[in-house]
């Protein structure tokens, strides 16, 4: 049992969780995730990891309430347990003094861009962050960028918060009136496509962060494939981050479409049993 020490909620359906696994924050690095379970029974989900606590042996965790797994993980309060936290998974970011590099995180995705553009920081960029969301309550972490970053840029759809439009808006404009080395994306696949579309015509190097359907971490189980260059690539093993100009979107989120039914007959079960 891997204990909950501290548990609270940044956003609506969004909650941020600090968890005991001091093996794991012994050997993660920005870019790697875990894979949890709740309970016994329960089915094994990634995580990015956001942060970690060397000296305690915590790991930062940060959950939105989607489907039936991670609305039941979005009940447990401090003092709780998970029944497994395995990892550190995946490769992690490739970190180097690029010179100039946006960090562009959409929803709960900021949650991963958080590590990776504070690492990018450490690693001597010049770090400009484009932080979006819905609407004002569903923007997270952007206070916490402005530590390490030299810009933050918060955008919202409805204007609530920032400016009003999407994060490529505030991206295009940031191309337009500087030099820019490499964009690193990561949220919602159609947010990672337009971003990889933008920056293609721009020749500009993109990495996006992919989190496919994900059952063991290692490659065997196949789920997570996802097709980069005209390839079958595995993004537990793989990636998660992978050169974004060369990922096939339309596949991916055809996959990730591939439970659905599933998924909201596990939801809706949940919802019965209270």
């Amino acid at each position: 049992m891997f204990k909950i020490s501290a548990a609270h909620f940044i956003a609506p359906d969004i909650k941020k969780f600090l968890v005991d696994a001091p093996r794991v924050a012994q050997h993660w690095a920005p870019g790697q995730f875990v894979i949890i379970r709740v309970h016994e029974k329960g089915e094994r989900i990634p995580l990015t990891v956001a942060d970690v606590g060397r000296a305690s042996g915590s790991i930062t965790l940060i959950v939105q309430g989607v489907g039936k797994t991670t609305r039941l993980m979005n009940q447990l309060q401090a003092g709780d347990g998970l029944a497994d936290v395995a990892g550190p998974f995946g490769s992690p970011s490739e970190l180097e003094d690029y010179g100039t590099v946006v960090v562009v995180g959409g929803g709960v995705g900021t949650a991963i861009a958080y590590p990776t553009a504070r690492a990018m920081s450490d690693a001597g960029n010049r770090v400009i962050v484009v932080v979006g969301g819905r609407t004002a309550d569903l923007v997270i972490l952007a206070d916490e960028m402005t530590e390490f970053a030299d810009e933050v840029v918060v955008t919202t759809d409805d204007g609530s918060r920032g400016r009003p439009g999407l994060v490529t808006d505030a991206l295009a404009e940031i191309i337009d009136r500087e030099p820019v080395d490499r964009v690193v994306a990561i949220g919602p696949i159609p947010m990672m496509k337009a971003v990889a579309d933008l920056t293609r015509s721009e020749a500009i190097p993109t990495v996006a962060s992919l989190n496919p359907i994900m059952v063991d971490g290692t490659g065997m189980c196949g789920g997570c494939r996802v097709l980069v260059e005209g390839a079958t690539r595995f993004a537990c093993v793989d990636g998660p981050e992978f050169d974004a100009h060369q990922v096939d979107f339309d596949v991916l989120a055809v996959r990730n479409r591939t439970y659905r039914s599933f998924e909201t007959d596990r939801l809706e079960s949940l919802g019965a049993c209270r």
